[in-house]
């Protein structure tokens, strides 16, 4: 599996344009199908996105580390942040029998996540959260 795309961001929502424009050219160069761009998309937007929202108990700049690998079929994509312990994999999956109304708030996305990808793994590793996903295609 070769290394393909590592990206910097910034805990700011504003950073996720960003990714998406970098994730996007990587993806047509790479010629994914766009089924794939979708579950790859989604996946990254609920994982920064929590991070970003629920990571942090300061105000201070801090880094996400993005990495994309690809090669004969499969994805890994591994995001690293030095925010609280949080491992997304230890999250009840929602009811999705309940009614919207009833439902308790949280855990669509990260269900959402581990729909779309093959597998997920987590790690905390040097007080860092390191969260891999593999998508087989």
């Amino acid at each position: 599996m070769s290394y393909d795309l590592s990206i910097q961001l910034k805990n700011r929502f504003s950073e996720l344009s960003h990714l998406k424009d970098a994730l996007h050219k990587y993806c047509e160069f790479r010629e994914l199908p766009s089924n794939l761009v979708f579950a790859i998309t989604l996946s990254l937007d609920e994982v920064i996105t929590n991070v970003i929202s629920y990571g942090y108990d300061d105000h201070e700049e801090h880094l996400i580390i993005v990495t994309l690998r690809s090669g004969k079929g499969v994805i890994e994509i591994s995001v690293e942040d030095d925010g609280k312990p949080f491992n997304p994999l230890e999250f009840e999956t929602p009811d999705l029998k309940c009614p919207i109304d009833e439902r308790p708030i949280g855990g669509l996305g990260i269900y959402l996540v581990k729909t779309y990808m093959n597998e997920l793994e987590y790690k905390r590793v040097g007080g860092k959260n390191r969260l891999m996903m593999r998508k087989i295609y």
